[in-house]
């Protein structure tokens, strides 16, 4: 039985988990979510929702595989992991996660993986990871310190308790905290509002934002042309700058354009 499941409607795609109680992620997802990133590569979409069902997001990783697992075979399990999560990071398009009840651990780091977080006001999130004796194996600690800052990640990491929402949104790592019934609503309705904007901008800072986070501003500066430039040959600026210029030579208005993300 499918532990993930997409749907693609209005150029939005939509990525629930689904395995009860706790949408723990087992290894069979990490199959599954491959092949629904390759199936938003080939679909018209133009924006991502990654939701849950359920009362809670997820619990994080399925760990009762891991008995008698080698070391070895242990890292070849994380490592496939972090494959599959930093490819979902790292699509073109953005990508809003819509998060209620607990966010532990791997399900953390998923979530971790989105451009845009919503959160319901039940939300907790945490890394339990510390109670095992183990660390945060899919990047849990130090993207929560590039949102939130090293001291508040070493400390949410350090003691595993739960951070609520209204937390997590203070410190920068959720953009938005909405009533828990409110929270899809509100999520998809976002994320149908940027399938309708300029797709090839919003991966170019998508790029850009991934340049700075590995290089610092430097190194952003450094690749700032070769990711930005191509844009004036798209059809979206096209449009968009000539009507802004319209509109500024007649002292008119900015009207709105219908990008077609190409």
């Amino acid at each position: 039985m499918s532990h993930l499941f997409l749907d693609v409607s209005n150029q939005v795609a939509t990525i629930s988990l689904d395995n009860p109680p706790q949408n723990r992620l087992a290894e069979q997802m990490i199959g599954e979510l491959q092949e629904v990133l390759t199936a938003i590569s080939r679909s018209d979409a133009r924006a991502v929702l990654l939701r849950a069902d359920g009362p809670d997001f997820s619990f994080g990783g399925d760990i009762l595989p891991w008995d008698g697992m080698s070391n070895a075979e242990l890292r070849s399990l994380f490592e496939r992991y972090l494959s599959a999560f930093n490819r979902f990071e790292r699509l073109p398009l953005p990508v809003i996660a819509a998060v209620q009840g607990l966010c532990f651990g791997g399900g953390l780091e998923l979530a971790l993986r989105a451009d845009i977080v919503f959160a319901g006001e039940s939300a907790r999130f945490g890394h339990p990871e510390q109670t095992l004796g183990i660390a945060t194996m899919l990047g849990g600690i130090y993207r929560v310190a590039q949102q939130a800052g090293r001291f508040l990640a070493a400390e949410w990491a350090f003691t595993s308790e739960p951070v609520r929402a209204d937390t997590m949104e203070r410190f920068g790592v959720v953009n938005r905290v909405v009533p828990d019934r409110d929270l899809l609503e509100q999520a998809n309705a976002f994320a149908l509002k940027l399938a309708k904007g300029p797709t090839r901008a919003h991966a170019a800072h998508k790029a850009l934002l991934r340049s700075w986070a590995t290089g610092g501003v430097d190194a952003a500066d450094d690749a700032l042309f070769d990711i930005a430039m191509p844009l004036f040959d798209t059809e979206d600026a096209k449009v968009g700058l000539t009507s802004a210029i319209k509109a500024a030579n007649a002292g008119k208005p900015r009207p709105a354009v219908e990008f077609k993300g190409r």
